[in-house]
């Protein structure tokens, strides 16, 4: 079975988030526990932690299923120590969001060298992010999300992630969050050639690992490292490549998360995925 959903508003409160997921049909969905665009955050309330709980009860929608994504302002990589650390310390606070709210995901980009250190010294260093940040919590994998390669952004290819894992100390509490769109951007072909571009994430990650999907159509073409989501069938990957992948097994039992940019169109889109199963 597929657990399909989006990236809603939390906005006002995290408890509002389960409600604007149930709004759009969704049994799945992925927020921000915090401003993401801010270092600091006021801390959960008792209250909004209460009713968070109580409406995903409600809704039926398991902590499996609900992927928090972090601050976009976190560089786990970061060449500058001070930055480093400040960055470290905001995964920390993340971590321990989502264990208060008995979540079980967080969800991040990998971070960026800046073009300031080596490649393998960065991923070296986000692997070392990740362990601190697993060392210091319980309950809750730290999922690494795929990017595009835009700018000096790590984690485009399948073997910088498998990089980053087979360092992560405990491997119980680690996974990776395949975005399709950052996916075919980053260069691997998800319409000519799905079959090999599982095959090579099956080599140089193992689904084993696979915890998460963003599943979006891309405004910019195969190969472009540019990441702009569409929605689905609008993009250069197309509608074909979303049919052939609801059918696919070894993306069930997962959180599947549209970030597709016209939010008005979410749950036609969740309707529609749901139609091709």
């Amino acid at each position: 079975m597929k657990y399909i959903g989006a990236h809603v508003s939390s906005s006002g409160g995290v408890e509002l988030a389960p409600e604007n997921a149930k709004a759009i049909g969704a049994n799945a969905f992925a927020f921000f526990t915090r401003n993401q665009r801010r270092w600091t955050s006021s801390p959960l309330t008792k209250k909004s932690i209460q009713l968070f709980k109580e409406r995903c009860a409600a809704y039926q929608i398991s902590s499996d299923h609900i992927l928090p994504h972090d601050s976009y302002l976190i560089n786990l990589g970061h060449p500058e120590e001070e930055k480093l650390a400040q960055s470290r310390t905001a995964f920390l606070d993340e971590m321990q969001r989502c264990e208060q709210l008995g979540l079980r995901l967080l969800n991040f980009h990998p971070g960026s060298h800046l073009r300031q250190i080596t490649t393998e010294a960065c991923l070296e260093r986000i692997a070392d992010s990740i362990n601190k940040a697993l060392e210091q919590t319980t309950g809750v994998t730290a999922v690494i999300e795929n990017t595009a390669g835009q700018g000096s952004n790590l984690g485009f290819t399948f073997e910088q992630l498998g990089y980053i894992l087979s360092r992560v100390e405990d491997k119980s509490r680690v996974g990776v969050c395949i975005d399709t769109c950052h996916t075919f951007t980053a260069g691997y072909d998800l319409i000519t050639a799905y079959d090999e571009t599982f095959d090579t994430f099956e080599k140089e990650v193992g689904f084993q690992y696979l915890r998460a999907i963003h599943l979006n159509d891309s405004k910019k073409p195969l190969g472009s490292k540019v990441d702009r989501h569409d929605s689905l069938g609008d993009g250069f990957i197309g509608m074909a490549f979303f049919k052939r992948f609801m059918k696919d097994e070894r993306f069930n039992d997962l959180p599947i998360i549209l970030e597709t940019p016209d939010s008005s169109r979410w749950k036609e889109e969740i309707q529609l995925l749901r139609s091709f199963e």
